[in-house]
């Protein structure tokens, strides 16, 4: 089985159990500080894939380096990928998670890429646009591109929308190549 695949079974099962047990924002909560720690210890997720280091000892790893920050459910849940050997998917488990539960809560991933800061007033317009052309919840990721010379390029899952001059003056270099 593909660890895409694996990953997300494991984080659906997760999600049903933590919707029906009615305790999601818990274990959002404890995935969220998981993954943090996983982000900034690359030791920690280079033990959880090695496979020199056997099921009992993950579960030790895991058990004392989040035994303070996570409920009882949640380390019966890393016990289990423990013992199954996916310890080593954690971190893909905690990715698709959060992929399955935007989808159920309606809410999209853009990136929003301008070539100079945009103000409050002006990103606020621009999310409430795009939630308005979508009919979805908005998570905004802005970034800043100096190339872009002026006006904004926006992504949404494959399909972007790129109102850029760099863009505009590509196509109109385009045009008139053709022309000629």
């Amino acid at each position: 089985m593909s660890s895409l695949i694996a990953s997300r079974r494991y984080a659906s099962a997760l999600l049903s159990a933590a919707e029906e047990g009615g305790f999601l924002d818990q274990i959002v909560e404890e995935l969220s500080q998981i993954k943090e720690v996983l982000q900034n210890s690359r030791d920690l997720v280079h033990a959880l894939r090695s496979p020199l280091v056997k099921g009992d000892k993950k579960i030790h790893i895991l058990e004392e380096v989040f035994r303070d920050s996570v409920g009882e459910k949640m380390f019966l849940f890393l016990r289990l990928i423990a013992r199954k050997k996916r310890a080593g998917l954690l971190p893909e488990i905690i990715d698709e998670f959060q992929i399955l539960l935007d989808e159920k809560r309606g809410v999209i991933n853009v990136d929003v890429t301008s070539a100079v800061a945009l103000s409050e007033e002006q990103a606020g317009k621009l999310v409430a646009r795009l939630a308005d052309y979508t009919g979805k919840k908005i998570r905004p990721r802005m970034s800043l591109d100096e190339a872009l010379l002026g006006g904004v390029s926006v992504k949404i899952g494959d399909t972007i929308f790129d109102g850029s001059i760099s863009h505009q003056l590509q196509m109109l270099r385009k045009a008139l190549v053709s022309e000629a």
